[in-house]
């Protein structure tokens, strides 16, 4: 058994390894996050949502000793590889950034809310509603543009 053994724990975890591996965990997920960059938590688009749950997920289980820990933080640091790479090519690719983030939809234009006829962007009239509230706009008929932007988020120009 190594020190890292002894600290870690393999398999069945104590819980002061349990503990260990939470520091361990607590201070390798930040550094992850400085090097990723801010957008892992930023922007919050579609690619965003599943690496953060997939890398908080999969760390999870290696702090409480259901995973291997070395592998666990190994494939953590593949995934946020590959979402830095995927934003890298998002930002310079259009393509890439329609496929990995979508685009933004029109709701509404010159105070006419249109996204009633399009099901698929799901947005209730309570939801546009605090849209125009959080916007400062009391009255759809007060706005210039409303979309639906790829983070989900509704964005309202007076």
């Amino acid at each position: 058994m190594g020190v890292l053994d002894g600290i870690f724990g393999t398999g069945h975890v104590t819980v002061g390894q349990e503990c260990a591996r939470a520091v361990l965990i607590l201070f390798y997920g930040l550094l992850l996050v400085r090097f990723a960059g801010r957008r892992v938590f930023g922007r919050w688009a579609a690619i965003d949502i599943v690496v953060s749950i997939v890398v908080g997920s999969n760390l999870s289980r290696a702090l409480t000793g259901n995973a291997p820990l070395w592998g666990t933080l190994a494939a953590s640091t593949l995934l946020m590889l590959l979402h830095w790479m995927l934003a890298q090519s998002a930002a310079r690719w259009p393509l890439v950034s329609r496929l990995v983030e979508g685009r933004a939809r029109e709701l509404g234009r010159d105070g006419r809310i249109t996204h009633r006829k399009d099901l698929r962007v799901a947005i209730s009239d309570a939801d546009l509603a605090e849209a125009l509230r959080q916007a400062g706009v009391e009255r759809a008929e007060d706005t210039r543009l409303v979309m639906l932007e790829p983070s989900g988020k509704i964005s309202v120009l007076k």
